[in-house]
């Protein structure tokens, strides 16, 4: 685990790296932009001498790393608020928004798995893949604006955008609406925001169901084959608890390895939903932050969303090992 942690700490070295000189090929005068578009000559000068946008690439480049190793984002042009503090604004939206996410993933996909499974060749199984294949090719973009505009707009069922109603909005204090609600809010105020977070969580959720269900029955169908099912079976253990406890545990590695990396993908495509239902997460600022060619932001926002891809891979890894005796006693440790 030191190694996996020594190459993660080399992974998001590369993603800095990569993200920094890619951050360059952005069109437009970052310190126009900071300074303002009635900005004279001299105000934009003083600017890119601030920023130390007129220095060598490579002195900006071991400049921005060292402000990286201290924890310092810089400062965004847009704001003028420290990158950090703009990111622990918006990160307890995405965060809540991909839990829920994680949620429903979950208590679709493995009992659509499940059943596919144990039901291999059979109607069940051919309705379970019909279902996959037609979740996995909705848009994702596509499917937001569709439940906005029907359940949102048509129907009123669901709120049309933001965090909270007026009115209903708790305290912040950790940031996660639905924790503020439930410390110094009502059960309405605990409703209110995971109702402003169903419809996005829902409409992210749909490839990642079809991924994950996919895998479970993949590994499921192979582990009912297996001699010690066989063996089981033959002993007169009930059918349930073969499929439960024998079948679907021994398939949790793999799934473990996919759920979690899934966590990584859902902050990243959380832009899509968010951007739809005007939710105020990173992917929202992301976003922002490209159109308003905040570079300082941009490098933050993919910063952390890569951070928690290696941190994600770091703790699957983890996980994996004390899951599985074949990964945990194998000489390469998790593939």
């Amino acid at each position: 685990m030191v190694r996996r942690s020594c190459l993660a700490l080399l992974s998001l070295w590369g993603v800095a790296t990569i993200v920094f000189f890619m951050s360059k090929l952005i069109p437009g005068d970052v310190a126009r932009v900071a300074a303002g578009r009635l900005a004279t000559r001299e105000q934009v000068e003083a600017m890119r001498e601030k920023l130390h946008l007129d220095q060598s690439v490579l002195v900006q480049y071991l400049d921005f790393m060292k402000r990286l190793v201290h924890g310092d984002f810089g400062e965004s042009v847009v704001t003028h608020q420290k990158v950090s503090n703009d990111l622990l604004n918006v990160l307890p939206t995405t965060v809540q928004l991909v839990v829920l996410t994680m949620i429903i993933v979950v208590a679709v996909a493995a009992p659509l798995g499940i059943v596919a499974a144990v039901n291999e060749g059979r109607a069940a199984d051919i309705a379970a893949r019909v279902v996959l294949v037609l979740s996995g090719g909705v848009p994702m973009f596509w499917l937001a604006i569709m439940l906005r505009w029907s359940l949102s707009l048509r129907l009123g069922w669901f709120p049309i955008s933001g965090t909270n109603s007026v009115g209903m909005a708790p305290p912040r204090v950790t940031g996660f609406t639905v924790i503020d609600s439930l410390l110094f809010g009502t059960m309405g105020n605990v409703v209110d925001s995971v109702a402003h977070l169903l419809l996005p969580a829902v409409a992210l959720s749909m490839p990642f169901i079809t991924t994950l269900a996919r895998i479970i029955r993949s590994n499921m169908m192979t582990a009912m084959k297996s001699d010690f099912i066989t063996f089981a079976v033959s002993k007169g253990v009930p059918r349930r608890r073969v499929v439960m406890r024998h079948a679907f545990r021994s398939s949790l590695g793999a799934v473990v390895t996919i759920f979690g990396m899934q966590f990584g993908w859902m902050i990243s495509a959380a832009v899509l939903v968010e951007a739809v239902f005007s939710l105020p997460g990173i992917g929202s600022y992301l976003y922002g932050s490209i159109t308003s060619q905040d570079t300082f932001a941009v490098l933050a926002a993919v910063l952390v969303i890569g951070l928690v891809f290696i941190v994600t891979a770091l703790i699957t890894d983890m996980l994996q090992r004390l899951l599985d005796p074949r990964v945990r006693n194998a000489p390469g440790g998790a593939s």
